[in-house]
């Protein structure tokens, strides 16, 4: 699994992941993921696009990491998820705890604070959720 961050002109940060998220490629992203959100308070958009695989222990990591950064006034989006990795994070019921957003484009405007979309209800974590962003 690889990671790479990029801090966007908005001042969220931009992660993207890649690989599988089993038990060994969450094992090799957990410190520097964790490193990255460490005293963040904006957002953080992670990237999926790239992700091929997603066990639990993947999610488990993407709801510690989230709950921790909305204790210091910031969110987590996802952004991009393939097919595969979407029906896991539907199934499990991820998107009622954080926002998931079908591109990266549309998570970096919600970053930003561009929200061209009606907002609906708050989901876990104080999170509105916003109708418009997901093709179902």
């Amino acid at each position: 699994m690889d990671i790479a961050t990029e801090t966007l002109t908005s001042g969220a940060l931009l992660i993207r992941l890649t690989g599988r998220m089993d038990m060994a490629g969450a094992g090799s992203i957990d410190l520097p993921f964790t490193a990255a959100l460490a005293n963040k308070d904006t957002p953080v958009v992670v990237d999926l696009g790239g992700v091929t695989y997603l066990a639990s222990i993947g999610i488990r990591t993407f709801i510690m990491r989230a709950k921790a950064l909305h204790s210091r006034g910031g969110r987590m989006i996802l952004a991009a998820p393939t097919t595969e990795v979407r029906s896991v994070l539907d199934t499990v019921g991820v998107a009622k705890m954080l926002l998931t957003t079908d591109s990266v484009d549309a998570a970096i405007a919600l970053a930003a604070g561009d929200y061209p979309i009606r907002l609906t209800h708050t989901c876990a974590f104080g999170v509105k959720r916003r109708t418009g962003l997901r093709s179902s």
